[in-house]
């Protein structure tokens, strides 16, 4: 409703515009005076010595004459005959007012004129409005559109753009209602952010043992993870004022505005004080100071910064503002502004785990008609490493697609097809692929599915399809275990896993084409992380050059020499080399599998871990996630993570 407002105000505004123009030409067109003609004054002399004036205006302001012409003499002067009878009126402009009354008299002596001579003071007011009032006008009409557009048609302009542009949180709506009931999981996170509520409800509890609010709090973690769904809560929790912005809301055209708005921002929070002041995406102003100054760095962001943190914690009292701030780049941030004193408390919000996807399909799934088969704890063993917004769009997607089969009740399937969609897009079962092609993409996605099956630290597969979805001809899933720490073996077992569709082609085709390029990408990122980040390697032992400050965003020097760079680069191809080789072995040593296994792929065009096991047995190695998964019919397993085979 809100845009067709604003649609039908900008609608009114070019009307507006439109009936100004037509004015102004109509205005320029108008020739004031009627049907009075207007005549040259050697013509307007003639007309008086011929007798044919009856009466003469004499205007002293405007220096004209308007003659009043006998019907027999309009012809003569003005091109056309008087069809009624009655005087035409003529007018000129005469050289000076004097010397044309001396030449009236003149004329009546003579006996020429004979008419009625009368002197009037008139203002000629069209006149006036066109040179002096209509210029004005069209200033003010277009300062004040000038106004509008630098406010964004809100309530700012000109003389506001240093005013801050928060939001005070109106809880009486029934769509901001957001308590902490509504936020499932975080829970280490909803007790910090508690504590600064319960601290604005009964400061006495604390400040009787010497305890003093925390003047901020910052949230940090990965995009969707539920940050400004946690600001939400508190807004709806807490009886004071909240007022929320964007870290970009500080950011303009202007210099100083910034830090005006920060002044601003401030003054008004200190008069409501207590309140909460919410700003998200704070590394918008936050980022550290200097680290790019070979490039003119933007000082009007680093003012605006300065004057965050003197109204955070500087030389004057600022007592009874908390500010709560969100970002996802927590590495970037200056280290001033992560001090304590100013944000005395770094709330980390971190992907949900088992327990915590639990709580969140609860609450996501209380709008959506489910029917009996739905079982949540089934559904979040699915979903690993889904955030909360994942989750959310899970739900949502689960019932556009029960909606789109026109069924009356969203079911399990609904919910797995969504899974499906999100994590390996859209099914492309129209695309054009040739039966040579297709039996590529099988053996491809056969080798991964070989090797997965044979390596004790691989993640076990959940389900391989050669049918188009997204940007990939063909995809294999995987349902990884929740672990906090990953082993040197996991990683190398990974690597084997990504070259076996490529060890595959060449073994059993004997050439080479573009669809490991996705799994190349991984493997060599892998590769690259156990030298330089977690010190595996033979060569580079015990070795870590990750950075994980984020001070060296700007950098353009390596933390190594050159010597160590060809060291990396030839610790990583060994890798690799020996990874592809492992690969081609256990392809070898299976073969007979494997080509079972892509004959059902052609076959059938999808793969289940019921499939693999009849071709190879039972796997050797069962992980805690087969054994989670051991309850559930293979066909109605989704894809937890994908790992795409084609890049086309």
């Amino acid at each position: 409703m809100g845009k067709k407002l604003n649609n039908k105000s900008s609608l009114g505004l070019y009307w507006i515009y439109i009936a100004i123009g037509i004015f102004l030409v109509a205005i320029t067109l108008w020739t004031p005076g009627g049907g009075t003609k207007e005549i040259a004054y050697s013509q307007m002399e003639q007309a008086l010595r011929n007798g044919c004036v009856k009466q003469i205006t004499i205007n002293l302001n405007q220096k004209t004459a308007e003659a009043e012409l006998d019907p027999r003499c309009a012809e003569e002067y003005t091109g056309k005959k008087s069809s009624d009878g009655n005087p035409v009126n003529v007018s000129s402009t005469i050289p000076a007012v004097d010397e044309f009354s001396k030449e009236l008299k003149g004329l009546k002596e003579e006996g020429l004129f004979k008419g009625e001579e009368k002197y009037v003071n008139d203002q000629d007011y069209t006149r006036i409005f066109i040179y002096a009032v209509l210029p004005l006008l069209i200033m003010i009409v277009f300062f004040v559109f000038i106004n509008r557009r630098m406010s964004g048609g809100g309530g700012g302009g000109i003389f506001n753009v240093g005013k801050s542009t928060a939001r005070e949180f109106d809880k009486s709506k029934a769509e901001n209602k957001v308590t902490f009931q509504d936020v499932a999981g975080l829970e280490g996170a909803k007790q910090e952010v508690e504590e600064i509520v319960h601290f604005l409800k009964n400061p006495q509890k604390y400040t009787t043992l010497g305890g003093k609010i925390p003047k901020g709090a910052l949230l940090v973690g990965p995009p969707g993870t539920g940050k400004t769904l946690l600001a939400k809560a508190v807004a709806g929790e807490a009886d004071v004022p909240f007022f929320s912005m964007s870290g970009s809301d500080f950011v303009e055209m202007f210099v100083g505005v910034g830090a005006s708005r920060v002044r601003d921002l401030f003054r008004t929070a200190k008069e409501k004080a207590p309140c909460i002041v919410f700003i998200d995406e704070i590394d918008a102003i936050g980022r550290a100071r200097g680290k790019n100054a070979n490039f003119n760095s933007n000082d009007e962001r680093e003012n605006t910064l300065n004057q965050l943190l003197t109204e955070m914690d500087g030389f004057g009292s600022n007592s009874g503002v908390i500010i709560l701030a969100a970002t996802n780049r927590a590495e970037i941030l200056d280290k001033a502004l992560m001090r304590a004193g100013r944000f005395d408390r770094q709330i980390h919000v971190e992907l949900p785990d088992l327990n915590e996807r639990v709580a969140i399909f609860k609450v996501h799934l209380k709008n959506v008609k489910t029917d009996d088969s739905i079982d949540i704890d089934f559904l979040a063993r699915q979903t690993p490493g889904f955030s909360g917004a994942d989750i959310a769009n899970v739900c949502n997607e689960s019932a556009l697609i029960a909606a789109r089969k026109e069924r009356n009740a969203v079911t399990k399937q609904d919910f797995l097809d969504a899974v499906d969609r999100i994590i390996g897009g859209l099914e492309k079962k129209s695309k054009i692929i040739t039966a040579e092609e297709k039996k590529n993409i099988a053996y491809h996605e056969a080798g991964h599915a070989t090797i997965s099956w044979h390596l004790q630290f691989a993640d076990p597969l959940v389900k391989v399809t050669i049918v188009p979805r997204g940007q990939a001809l063909g995809a294999a899933w995987y349902l990884p275990e929740e672990r906090q720490l990953t082993s040197k073996q996991h990683i190398l077992d990974k690597i084997c896993a990504l070259m076996g569709g490529r060890a595959a082609e060449e073994i059993f085709f004997g050439i080479l084409d573009t669809g490991a390029l996705s799994d190349l990408e991984q493997a060599t990122k892998r590769a690259y992380a156990l030298v330089t980040y977690f010190g595996m390697s033979e060569q580079l032992r015990n070795i870590s050059y990750y950075d994980s400050t984020g001070q060296n965003e700007y950098g353009f020097t390596k933390p190594y020499s050159e010597a160590t760079a060809q060291m990396i680069d030839s610790e990583v191809q060994r890798i690799i080399d020996e990874q592809y080789e492992r690969a081609k072995s256990i392809l070898r040593q299976y073969s007979e599998g494997h080509n079972r296994v892509a004959n059902i792929l052609i076959e059938k065009e999808v793969l289940f871990s019921e499939d693999l096991e009849s071709v190879f047995g039972p796997r050797p190695w069962a992980s805690r996630a087969e054994e989670l998964l051991a309850d559930s019919k293979p066909q109605e397993l989704p894809e937890a993570e994908a790992e795409s085979g084609e890049d086309q």
